[in-house]
């Protein structure tokens, strides 16, 4: 069994399709999302299109929450800064009624049994919806998490840090952000994850998309110029 693993879209769709037109030989049976479906770029509802004409199994990221939280007519503190805050308030309002209950309906993590493998979804850790995992995170700190979960597999987001550790006997992967890698490079990253009867392996994957595409959205969407080129450059911004 063939499986994308994807995660931190963004609203990027043009960095999803390039991904969707690249994966598409191998014949993947499953897609798995670890959240960050929404904000930044201004995609939403052909992402989220995408997510559900594939059938895609998928759990909410700490940006989803927040758009969430405006679809329920809530409101949060943090991002306070107006030229932040626009990129949550701009994905709730152009929402569809089909994308607003799909958002409204997605949980914080899911655990799958595909074949005899269990395989578990979380954006930022089995522990905590907020936690950061790179590859750089401590062994230490994935035995602990290996201690306390009934999955083979540890799929999780959040960190835009690909990896992938066998570490206590639970495979965590990491597939990086589709569409907004912080490393200097801007191309998505995304993970094949592969089970075969006594075996499972991962393979790490770039992909190259149409950026220009993306920065002239935000332009004709009156959204600040700073995420142009944050796309641009695949750095963080601040």
């Amino acid at each position: 069994m063939k499986i994308l693993l994807i995660s931190d879209i963004h609203g990027n769709y043009p960095a999803l399709e390039a991904v969707s037109r690249q994966v598409q030989p191998l014949g993947c049976e499953q897609i798995l999302n670890c959240g960050d479906t929404t904000v930044y770029a201004p995609y939403p509802n052909e992402t989220i299109n995408w997510l559900r004409d594939h059938q895609a199994f998928s759990i909410r990221g700490n940006t989803d929450d927040k758009v969430i939280k405006l679809l329920k007519g809530k409101t949060f503190k943090k991002p306070a800064k107006p030229e932040k805050r626009i990129m949550y308030t701009s994905t709730a309002a152009v929402l569809v009624p089909q994308n607003t209950e799909f958002l409204l309906d997605l949980k914080k993590k899911k655990i799958l049994r595909l074949g005899q493998t269990f395989v578990g979804l979380f954006h930022g850790s089995p522990a905590d919806h907020d936690e950061f995992l790179c590859a750089e995170t401590k062994e230490n700190r994935f035995l602990e998490l290996a201690k306390d979960t009934v999955c083979q597999v540890v799929i999780t987001g959040h960190s835009h840090s690909p990896y992938h550790k066998y570490i206590g006997g639970v495979h965590f992967i990491n597939p990086g952000s589709v569409g907004r890698m912080l490393d200097g490079c801007p191309d998505a990253s995304y993970a094949i994850l592969e089970l075969t009867q006594g075996a499972i392996t991962v393979t790490h994957h770039r992909c190259p998309y149409d950026v220009e595409a993306v920065v002239t959205a935000l332009q004709q969407h009156q959204l600040p110029a700073m995420y142009a080129e944050i796309f641009r450059t695949g750095r963080k911004g601040n």
